[in-house]
């Protein structure tokens, strides 16, 4: 008798969100089980990779993460150029971690103009627009970019509880898709989608963000809270977990001493170990429920490459 491998009936489905415009506009989400597993259904959509940019040179990012983009660091635009041409990325985060008043606290006006230079350099091809993650500054800066960059379905976040409203308001009215941004909480991410949902945000325009962090520093508790998100929309049909999840890992990863260190005997050789380190928070991540990854180092990203075209090679 032969054996037959024992499947899960699902009765969910993953939303789908397109982002960016024209002949360069990416899908994400649509699956209809688990992460990579096609042995029970499908996964329309491969898990997409953006590589992170920042509106300002970085402070302390260790000479591995920066080696790559020498020279086009002061220049969000030439960074976002050199990822595309050089490094093949399908679509950019522009970090603006310039906004944030513990920084240098820039203007309105001058950080949408920055992102109105990279959308127009990226001729279509999906932006992924961050803020600092000061709600009150979130509010002025994204609602300007939404304006400024009307139509070009940009993807703004972070989006929480306490600037949803004004964020919202202005996604709907200049046709962008929101990340819904929740500390690690999978009632607390359902919560806000529920709240986007009656201000009117299309449910092909939302995307989940957990909250993410890097390994060994906390990513099993992030683990298990997009693992249950993704469980919840799948097989118990909560229709508002039902979205695509975007982590924001890059920075995490890089953060973290262990990355930051330099040589020594009992951690190895610095590029080596932050290459790894992001490239295996990565593909933990996407065994979790990821759609969207924003990564920094072009080798991490290409490991992770690798391993997604491995996993969803179908027999």
């Amino acid at each position: 008798m032969a054996f037959e491998i024992p499947q899960t009936r699902y009765s969910g489905k993953i939303k789908e969100v397109r982002l960016g415009e024209g002949d360069k506009n990416i899908v994400v989400g649509g699956a209809t089980v688990y992460p990579f597993y096609l042995f029970e259904g499908g996964m329309p959509n491969q898990p997409r990779i953006a590589m992170e940019i920042y509106d300002m040179p970085p402070k302390e990012w260790p000479e591995a993460a920066l080696a790559p983009f020498a020279g086009v660091t002061t220049d969000p635009v030439a960074w976002a150029q050199k990822c595309t041409n050089d490094y093949g990325a399908e679509m950019i985060c522009l970090q603006l971690v310039s906004t944030d008043p513990n920084e240098l606290d820039r203007g309105v006006e001058e950080s949408v103009a920055v992102v109105k230079r990279v959308a127009e350099a990226l001729d279509g091809r999906p932006l992924i627009v961050w803020g600092c993650g000061n709600e009150e500054k979130d509010s002025e800066v994204l609602r300007e970019v939404c304006a400024v960059c009307a139509g070009k379905n940009l993807l703004i976040g972070p989006v929480v509880v306490g600037n949803y409203k004004k964020i919202g308001a202005a996604a709907i009215g200049y046709h962008h898709t929101i990340i819904a941004s929740s500390p690690m909480d999978v009632n607390l991410a359902k919560q806000l989608n529920i709240l986007l949902g009656g201000l009117g945000v299309p449910d092909g325009r939302i995307m989940i963000d957990p909250t993410t962090s890097s390994l060994g520093y906390g990513i099993e508790y992030c683990y298990s809270t997009m693992e249950r998100i993704r469980m919840a929309a799948l097989t118990q049909q909560d229709e508002r977990l039902q979205f695509p999840i975007i982590c924001n890992l890059g920075k995490e990863v890089w953060k973290i001493k262990e990355v930051k260190a330099g040589a020594t005997p009992e951690f190895g050789e610095a590029k080596e170990r932050g290459v790894l380190m992001e490239a295996m928070s990565a593909m933990l991540l996407l065994l979790a429920g990821a759609d969207l990854l924003i990564m920094r180092h072009p080798e991490a990203i290409g490991l992770v490459r690798e391993m997604i075209a491995e996993l969803t090679v179908t027999q």
